[in-house]
């Protein structure tokens, strides 16, 4: 190893040991029921999941559910990505084939294929801001922000140099997915808008 590598492994060792000390406070507050726990940047947030999030979340899984088997999909799942003290729980991520936990039981970002976050108000500004950079570093092929405030989808792929090429579909219109590692359509008709 490289100097810059062993500083690199040192920091993200440090962030891990972090995070896994905050989550194991944050096990012991009293967090309501159906509200979700994440760390962006070191900073905690807690967000409620309305009906209108839900029932995106739960198309977009059907939707997957017809090429890819359960044990592949995942949703609010901590999973730590690069940067400062970043542990996201996902609303939907879909992870590689071959896929397989650490020795901590932890998921890696490394087999992470694809992410969709449905916005919330209060922490929309991290969806497209902070956790796009993290996805974007960790080399996601494909993050797919969810915005039932406005109506419109905005697809993030072919990550490089920390951030994505994107384009925005409307709700009503098709997600096609086909020429990434997801490698299908998915349909945004149904999707309730906020």
């Amino acid at each position: 190893m490289t100097v810059l590598e062993d500083r690199i492994a040192m920091a993200d060792s440090d962030n891990t040991s972090k995070l896994d000390e905050w989550f194991e406070q944050l096990g012991k507050m009293p967090v309501p029921e159906g509200y979700k726990v994440e760390i962006v940047e070191g900073g905690i947030y807690m967000t409620p999941q309305r009906d209108t999030h839900w029932e995106i979340i739960l198309d977009v899984v059907e939707q997957l559910r017809t090429k890819y088997p359960r044990r592949r999909l995942k949703s609010d799942v901590r999973i730590d990505y690069p940067g400062k003290l970043n542990s996201f729980a996902t609303d939907v991520t879909l992870m590689s084939e071959d896929a397989v936990k650490s020795e901590r039981g932890q998921w890696s970002h490394e087999d992470v294929e694809f992410v969709v976050e449905v916005i919330s108000k209060g922490t929309a500004a991290n969806d497209y801001g902070p956790k796009k950079t993290a996805y974007a570093t960790a080399e996601v092929p494909v993050y797919l922000i969810i915005d039932p405030y406005t109506g419109r989808c905005c697809i993030h792929t072919l990550p490089k140099d920390g951030d994505y090429t994107v384009r925005r579909v409307d709700f009503g219109g098709d997600i096609d997915l086909t020429e990434t590692p997801v490698g299908l359509t998915l349909k945004t008709d149904e999707f309730p808008r906020d």
